[in-house]
């Protein structure tokens, strides 16, 4: 399977978009990329062809700088996604 075979759950996709347009101007469109690559490529690991909500907030962990990570959590508070089920913590 390869990347352009990967596709999105809509919901997942969705609440991504959402996450990345709240973040700053300067690094939206980095972070996208970055972000969105890591979740295809742990979805491709797992021998699967759709992303879903835990791929892409794994991949935000993993991609997002530690110092940036109280931000995010609110960010996605906000947005009612409990990433905590994921095995992140508080």
């Amino acid at each position: 399977m390869k990347q352009e075979e990967i596709s999105w759950d809509s919901s997942a996709e969705e609440n991504f978009k959402q996450l990345i347009a709240k973040m700053p101007v300067f690094v939206r469109g980095m972070a996208e990329k970055a972000v969105a690559k890591k979740a295809e490529d742990i979805t491709l690991q797992d021998n699967r062809s759709v992303v879903g909500e835990k791929d892409f907030i794994d991949a935000l962990f993993s991609e997002t700088p530690f110092g940036f990570h109280g931000l995010m959590k609110s960010d996605l508070n906000e947005l009612g996604i409990n990433y905590t089920q994921y095995g992140h913590p508080e």
